[in-house]
């Protein structure tokens, strides 16, 4: 997910996440617009015929003069945005260049009866109190209509980032709910009471994954849902499923995409434990440091033991990694790897608390 200068910062408006104005007091976009006030300064004075000497005073003054009517239009229009944001955005736009026409033309008049600029000629006036409000609402529209189509792009690319993650979490859940239905299955022949239990497990487990909507969840509800998952791969596997969660030093409310746990945890059952007559050891390990979130789940590996064909695992861990790049960047990643006769499965990505994320998509 792409942030920047423009969609920074939150108001109490109740549409303003919406609206394409900017926060302008962030001191990013104060620092923009400076920039831009300064590039207009210099616009016009090389627009002027070149004199011989170059009056470096009548260019700090005109600098000084365009400084004051951009803070003070982002001062403005900043204590104005939440009533804006609740305004059609036509309206809102020509609010918008109104207050900067406005301030333009009050600067002008201060500089004018204080002759901050030398003395002007009576002739000559009207003409400048026009020129300056012609420029303000050339500049503040062109600014605004920017504003504007970067908003609609922004709005157009949560729009596909959220239609691509509720495509991959429609996929997700239906492999969740058939891999477990296959282990009850397994149960019924073998133990019929254990299968209605884990049925019952099931409707709970399912029930949960339904609950909450959207696509972050904190770490709390997600290891709460993987528990179900487990309780009734232990009817199956007994004994032979034995468990080690070193998940102390991450946070509750850690944010982590829905039903990622789950999946990871099913790889390692899938090519560690099942195949293996005596079982083994899973082991699930997570840490929360600086920002970071690592998790990694291992189980035993040995080669020559072959593990029993799965498609749907495969691509549970590929929707994984594709959520993850789509909620947190390029930046997080997936890892597969096998080592000291264990098969490991890892995840990291950054994020903060709590889970803020998961109301921004």
């Amino acid at each position: 997910m792409q942030t920047n200068w423009l969609n920074k910062g939150r108001v109490a408006a109740p549409n303003d996440d919406d609206f394409f104005l900017p926060e302008l007091c962030l001191p990013e976009a104060l620092l923009v617009l400076v920039l831009l006030a300064e590039l207009l300064v210099l616009v016009l004075v090389l627009a002027e015929p070149m004199q011989a000497g170059f009056n470096w005073v009548r260019l700090a003054l005109t600098s000084l003069f365009a400084q004051w009517i951009v803070l003070l239009s982002a001062a403005l229009l900043c204590r104005l945005r939440p009533w804006l944001a609740g305004l059609p955005a036509w309206l809102a736009g020509i609010y918008c260049s109104a207050v900067v026409v406005g301030l333009t033309v009050a600067c002008t008049a201060v500089a004018d009866y204080y002759q901050l600029g030398g003395p002007l000629q009576r002739d000559g006036e009207v003409n400048l109190y026009l020129r300056h409000g012609l420029i303000g609402l050339i500049m503040s529209t062109l600014l605004l209509r920017y504003f504007y189509l970067q908003s609609q792009w922004r709005r157009q690319q949560q729009a596909e980032l959220r239609a691509r993650l509720e495509s991959l979490q429609a996929r997700i859940r239906p492999h969740f709910l058939f891999n477990s239905l296959n282990s009850i299955a397994s149960l019924v022949t073998i133990d019929p009471f254990k299968a209605e239990q884990a049925v019952l497990d099931l409707s709970d487990l399912f029930r949960a994954s339904l609950a909450k909507p959207g696509n972050l969840v904190s770490w709390s509800d997600e290891m709460e849902l993987s528990k179900r998952y487990l309780s009734i791969e232990q009817y199956r596997l007994g004994e032979r499923l034995q468990l080690d969660w070193q998940v102390d030093s991450v946070p509750a409310d850690l944010p982590i995409p829905q039903l990622t746990l789950q999946p990871l945890l099913e790889n390692a059952l899938i090519y560690g434990i099942q195949p293996r007559i005596e079982g083994g050891l899973v082991t699930i390990e997570a840490e929360y440091t600086d920002g970071l979130f690592r998790l990694c789940v291992s189980s035993p590996y040995d080669a020559a033991v072959e593990a029993p064909p799965s498609r749907g695992t495969h691509q549970a861990l590929a929707n994984i990694d594709a959520r993850l790049a789509a909620l947190f960047g390029p930046s997080a990643s997936l890892s597969v790897e096998r080592r000291d006769g264990r098969h490991f499965t890892c995840l990291r990505y950054a994020c903060a608390r709590p889970t803020q994320e998961a109301r921004a998509i």
